[in-house]
């Protein structure tokens, strides 16, 4: 493994030969940005005066008349990057104002470390653990395109039940049924050696797995499930996790989708999300209320409960999101809580009595997702129920899909659309300002680019569902 010193890095790169520095670090809706330089150009200082870039090219960010910007490389996180073909030593960067030399306020990684620092200045805890199942589609083919007379996309998998009539020379057979994906051995299971190979190279650069499995849905769907972290570390390891399987299905000829919702009338892509906060050595959701949790971690799902329409606007940032946040297909649209049952959108895991493993898994949120923010986001959110010991009310432990209209009006619903989510954290926001961990300029800029680069394209443009009901009007 790479040393995390900046000395010791710089005499790692000279035994080991590294040929080039690449620097990575995310725009403000969550997609990796890079440059790289020679190794000449790396030094000691570097870690201190950073790199010089162009912040008004980044989507969210500086305006062209104030554009320059830094990036300081993290230490912490040096790997040799898997993929490119030079040896380079890659770093995930923090970025920063060359003038004032502050972190950059719509820098996520900035506002995931705020939201660290301001977890300890509570005295509630020192760390909070998150824990995400990530879920996406290996397809074989995908086409779109677009113009003022036309729209359309077609996907394609060898997995697909859509193909079980294709002539393929020879058809095998052995396609997952819709909704029949989940946990069946090869030959169904086409992609276990290509997850496989996912996982060896997630752990060739230190990031532990759980399990990798394919998933609920026809045409490639899978899960790989990175072990819990701390929050910044784990928001890290999501965007190696993306960067990761991305380019281990381009090797083979395959490409990956985090679209939450990529097939009609099958199971979407959620990114299930385990949290916990420890002191010390002392795990503090743990404890003798319901489900073996503290009075903490109860409060703690009243802060998620209560401000879960926000949240969506950050856990669940796209248009596509709302395909997936519908009743049915396991999607936890009822905002509720429940030990063991997968339809409630808190969820308390029951798999090990030890209180070292007691957390909460937020099922809401999806892959799309800015891990930083969204992860920031949700600690913000269960830390202000501790703060106000928000009750989470009642838990419901009966399929929430099966309760009637009567049973379900008194059910908050998560969002139905992104304005929706939007408009809630345009109304509710308080709670992500406290210790000035989002900044009043992140929550609007962030609503501000959503509605005009998002929806005003997604709500102007003319959908093929709408020729099929209305062409004969």
């Amino acid at each position: 493994m790479v040393p995390k010193t900046p000395k010791e890095i710089l005499d790692f790169c000279k035994k080991e030969n590294v040929e080039m520095v690449d620097l990575k670090f995310l725009d403000f809706l969550g997609i990796w940005q890079h440059f790289s330089v020679p190794i000449y150009e790396l030094s000691e200082a570097s870690f201190e005066e950073g790199f010089g870039f162009d912040g008004s090219s980044i989507r969210g960010w500086q305006p062209i008349h104030a554009s320059d910007m830094l990036v300081i490389p993290d230490p912490e996180t040096a790997v040799i990057d898997p993929f490119i073909k030079r040896k380079t030593i890659t770093f995930i960067c923090n970025v920063v104002d060359p003038i004032t030399k502050e972190a950059y306020t719509r820098d996520p990684r900035n506002i995931a470390r705020k939201a660290e620092a301001y977890l300890k200045s509570t005295g509630i805890g020192d760390v909070a653990y998150f824990g995400p199942e990530a879920e996406f589609f290996i397809l074989d083919d995908v086409r779109y395109a677009m113009d003022k007379n036309y729209a359309f996309y077609q996907i394609d998998s060898q997995e697909g039940h859509w193909n079980t009539g294709r002539e393929e020379n020879p058809n095998l057979g052995y396609k997952p049924r819709y909704k029949e994906g989940y946990f069946p051995v090869p030959p169904t299971d086409s992609l276990h050696d290509l997850r496989d190979e996912m996982v060896r190279v997630m752990e060739s650069i230190g990031i532990r797995v759980e399990a990798q499995h394919h998933e609920v849905a026809t045409g490639g769907q899978a899960e790989i499930d990175l072990r819990y972290a701390p929050l910044v570390k784990c928001a890290d390891n999501l965007q190696w996790y993306k960067y990761i399987v991305k380019n281990v299905a381009r090797r083979h000829g395959k490409t990956v989708t985090f679209m939450p919702k990529p097939l009609f009338e099958d199971n979407g892509s959620g990114m299930h999300t385990h949290q916990s906060i420890w002191k010390g050595d002392t795990p503090i959701f743990a404890g003798e209320e319901y489900g073996g949790l503290s009075k903490e971690a109860l409060y703690y799902v009243g802060g998620i409960l209560k401000h879960a329409r926000a949240l969506c606007a950050f856990t669940n940032p796209t248009t596509n999101s709302y395909k997936r946040l519908v009743p049915g297909f396991e999607a936890p649209v009822n905002l509720a809580y429940s030990s063991r049952n997968r339809s409630a959108a808190v969820r308390i895991p029951m798999y090990s009595p030890s209180p070292k493993a007691k957390r909460i898994e937020y099922r809401t949120p999806d892959p799309s997702c800015n891990g930083y923010l969204a992860f920031a986001a949700m600690l913000m959110a269960g830390l202000d129920g501790i703060i106000n010991k928000i009750d989470p009310g009642e838990p419901m432990d009966k399929d929430l899909y099966s309760l009637s209209p009567e049973e379900l009006a008194g059910i908050p619903q998560a969002p139905a659309s992104l304005e929706e989510a939007l408009q809630a954290l345009e109304e509710d926001h308080e709670f992500l300002l406290r210790g000035d961990v989002f900044t009043p300029d992140v929550i609007e800029m962030w609503i501000q680019y959503k509605r005009e680069n998002e929806l005003s394209e997604f709500y102007s443009r003319p959908h093929p569902v709408e020729f099929k009901l209305y062409f004969d009007c």
